[in-house]
């Protein structure tokens, strides 16, 4: 699975079903940077998920809708619907398991 770039015009139908996980990022963040390749990384373990990427610089509008305050910000939305929301650098094992919470078995 391949992790799509999305903007302020089809973010919320691109999330709108089923789980999705979007990475809120920016080019000049270290930690984005990071957290990227772990990105990568889980979308290859869970097809069932849609993986997204958003640049806040790029895409203000959804990202001062959400309140973005801090990068990187995973959410994981469920339905069109954000159920959790992780600030900062988060680790392979850690994205695995909030994402478990959302994955119907």
């Amino acid at each position: 699975m391949t992790v799509e770039v999305v903007n302020d015009q089809d973010f919320a139908q691109k999330t709108g079903q089923g789980v999705s996980l979007v990475d809120m990022w920016a080019t000049w963040c270290g930690p984005c940077k990071m957290q990227s390749p772990v990105i990568e990384a889980v979308s290859e373990q869970h097809p069932e998920v849609y993986f997204a990427k958003m640049d806040v610089d790029e895409n203000p509008a959804t990202s001062e809708e959400l309140g973005i305050q801090a990068i990187p910000t995973l959410l994981i939305k469920k339905d069109g619907e954000i159920v959790e929301r992780l600030v900062g650098y988060h680790p392979i094992k850690q994205v695995n398991a909030v994402l478990a919470k959302y994955i119907d078995n």
